[in-house]
This record gives structure tokens, C-alpha cells and sequence, in this order.
């Protein structure tokens, strides 16, 4: 299921544009996405360097209230060490979300073994905080591949 998910949902990046679509009914301006570039970059660094307590400004409140964050997730993030995590291209998304798809390089704190994960962003623009939002959550770092 995660799977189809993520083929159907490249297969959306691949067919749209960013300049295509508007968030929340708005046009997406060059200011709004410029600033979508600068909230990504801080998210990546974030994402690399920082903790999973630093992660979760970044989360979109509606999805963040609808799924908490477990002990068992927290712990897992503790077992791990990102390695660099590089993101594609934005596109827009029929629903005036912008997406973007990312490779992440995890290593195993325990066994030092580093591993390549494919993660899919959404990003939702938040008229009235005037701030971008990670809108489906943490990237998926023990996906079964």
C-alpha cells in the first residue's frame, strides 16, 4: 500500500508544475516560494543536525494533533544518525500543496551500517501563520523496502 502511494505520488510530481497550482486558493508568488526554499533548507539541516524535538515546528498542527508522536517513534529516531539527505525539485500537487521527494542517508547508531531511504514530502502553505508546513509527517526512516 505504501508503495503504490509513493509510485502514484511521483507520478503526480512528474505531471505538475509549481507554477501551476495555488495554495489554499492563493497563487503561489515568487515570494512564497522562495520562502518554501529557505523553510526546506532549514527543515534538511534541521532534519540532519538537530533533534526530533527541532523537527516538530515544522509539522503541520492538523497532522501533528492526529498523530502524535509515539515513545517507539521517538526512540527510533534516537537509534539513528542522518548522513546527508539531499531533496528533488518542488512541484505542485492538484490540492495546492507543493511535494517533493528526497533521498535520505541513515546511519544505524549501533552498527554504523548506512542505508539509502526514499521519503516523500508534502508541503502545505498556512495563510495565516504565512509559513510553510510539512504536512504528512516525519519521513518514514524504517519503510520496508
Amino acid at each position: 500500500m505504501r508503495r503504490t502511494f509513493q509510485i502514484l505520488l511521483l507520478a503526480l510530481f512528474a505531471l505538475t508544475s509549481a507554477a501551476a497550482f495555488a495554495a489554499d486558493g492563493q497563487k503561489v508568488t515568487k515570494k512564497m516560494r522562495k520562502q518554501l526554499e529557505e523553510t526546506q533548507v532549514k527543515y534538511d539541516s534541521t532534519l540532519r543536525w538537530g533533534n526530533l524535538d527541532d523537527l516538530i515546528p515544522y509539522l503541520d498542527p492538523e497532522y501533528a494533533e492526529q498523530h502524535p508522536i509515539t515513545d517507539l517513534e521517538r526512540s527510533r529516531f534516537e537509534q539513528v544518525k542522518i548522513a546527508g539527505y539531499r531533496g528533488s525539485d518542488n512541484v505542485g500537487l492538484p490540492n495546492g500543496r507543493i511535494g517533493r521527494s528526497a533521498e535520505v542517508r541513515v546511519i544505524n547508531n549501533n552498527t554504523q551500517a548506512e542505508r539509502v531511504v526514499r521519503v516523500n514530502e508534502i508541503w502545505r502553505w498556512d495563510a495565516d501563520a504565512k509559513r510553510w508546513l510539512q504536512a504528512n509527517g516525519l519521513p518514514d526512516l524504517w519503510q520496508t523496502l
